[in-house]
């Protein structure tokens, strides 16, 4: 589903890296909304209308829809690693961020920077309400529980999101992948829990995600598995995996 067609003039598609610039730099004192999203994420459609009537709402406010992964660049500036995420700034100063589907805190904070005169408030951090991930035992050190979630099952993927809802294009594809082949598989959201992922990195030695892991043993992320599916390896890896 495309982001929610403009109604206004505050509402803007952002169409490459040239634009995005010339939007934000023509007025250093105007609140700006950036709506990272990407057409194949449900919850972004949802949020693609609370930013159309946010920006009904707030007249002076610039409101730019950012396709993530189209705009890789702008995305990577921003250090955005999942969507939905937005970022409220000032001109090129940032006045918060926040993260996943989260219309209420969404709402809040234009709120709080939009109507708020120059100079703006304090800079104020937004993050979504998550569920908790799973927690360690007393006492367990973090490579024993990284161990533990890494035998929760034959198969496991640690990605961004779940199955469900994927937040990102990478762990999109490799559930699409898995799930193609009728592979059962758990998986670990590890944008919940910072020290498995920092953790993760380390002991795996593989600084990105998703992280696919059979019988224990990291096998590789979406680049690797899809080389492996096309030598035929991931299906002899599935036929001989340990019970």
């Amino acid at each position: 589903m495309a982001a929610s067609a403009a109604s206004s003039s505050n509402l803007v598609t952002v169409t490459d890296a040239a634009h995005f610039q010339a939007l934000l730099s023509a007025d250093l004192s105007r609140v700006s909304l950036l709506n990272f999203w990407a057409p194949w994420a449900a919850p972004c459609a949802q949020m693609n209308d609370v930013v159309q009537e946010l920006a009904k709402k707030h007249p002076a406010l610039l409101a730019l829809n950012v396709e993530a992964e189209a705009q890789a660049d702008i995305a990577e500036s921003f250090d955005i690693e999942a969507v939905p995420s937005f970022v409220i700034l000032r001109g090129h100063t940032l006045l918060a961020r926040i993260a996943g589907a989260d219309a209420p805190a969404l709402t809040q904070a234009i709120a709080a920077h939009a109507a708020a005169p120059f100079p703006a408030p304090a800079p104020k951090s937004y993050t979504s309400a998550a569920p908790p991930a799973a927690q360690p035992a007393d006492g367990e050190p973090l490579d024993a529980r990284l161990r533990r979630l890494m035998t929760q099952t034959r198969v496991v993927l640690f990605m961004k999101g779940d199955p469900a809802t994927p937040r990102c294009g990478f762990s999109r594809k490799i559930v699409a992948l898995l799930q193609e082949r009728g592979v059962a598989f758990s998986t670990f959201d590890i944008l919940e829990d910072e020290d498995v992922r920092q953790g993760l990195k380390a002991l795996n030695d593989w600084p990105t995600f998703p992280q696919l892991i059979v019988d224990g043993e990291l096998v590789g992320g979406l680049d690797i598995v899809q080389e492996m599916v096309e030598n035929g390896e991931f299906a002899e890896l599935m036929g001989t995996a340990k019970a």
